[in-house]
């Protein structure tokens, strides 16, 4: 069970909790180098979501880091019911998130044809890009480390047998 792909500890979960990171740090950046987009609340919300997304991911990746170094899988099982809330309860936000804001960017630029900005009509869809992205692999790590509790697997703090 110690080398299951996604656990907290792994070098896939490490992937995975950076990934989330720098595609939601990339979904800011882009959001909020545009002039105009605390103009539109779900822009806004965009923006808080993937601050959250930062947050989680960033201190998360530093256990995953620690545990890496330390050569131990974090298999507790308290550990893995807060992994498992905290990231539902991102992929959630994310998610919705996202959706409202490519609803926004499809409605007003395309459909009504508002984008008279040019450039920045690209930054906000680059943007939603960016926080599907970071969705997608959230979404990865929380089903993951759901399956981890519904298995039953949680244990104490685990040494590797190898390397």
């Amino acid at each position: 069970m110690k080398d299951f792909s996604g656990t907290p500890g792994t070098v896939l979960g490490l992937v995975l909790r950076i990934s989330q990171f720098i595609f939601a740090a990339g979904s800011i950046a882009s959001m909020a180098t545009t002039t105009s987009f605390f103009n539109l609340t779900a822009f806004c919300y965009l923006i808080a979501s993937m601050g959250l997304q930062i947050i989680w991911s960033f201190v998360l990746a530093l256990m995953d880091l620690y545990a890496l170094v330390r050569k131990k899988v974090l298999l507790n099982p308290v550990l893995i019911s807060l992994f498992v809330v905290g990231d539902w309860v991102t992929a959630t936000l994310s998610l919705a998130a996202a959706s409202a804001s490519a609803g926004i960017t499809v409605l007003y630029f395309h459909d009504l044809g508002h984008c008279h900005f040019g450039e920045e009509c690209q930054k906000y869809q680059i943007s939603v890009a960016f926080a599907f992205l970071s969705w997608i692999s959230t979404s990865i790590s929380s089903l993951i480390m759901l399956w981890l509790l519904a298995a039953g697997k949680g244990i104490t703090v685990e040494l590797y047998s190898e390397i």
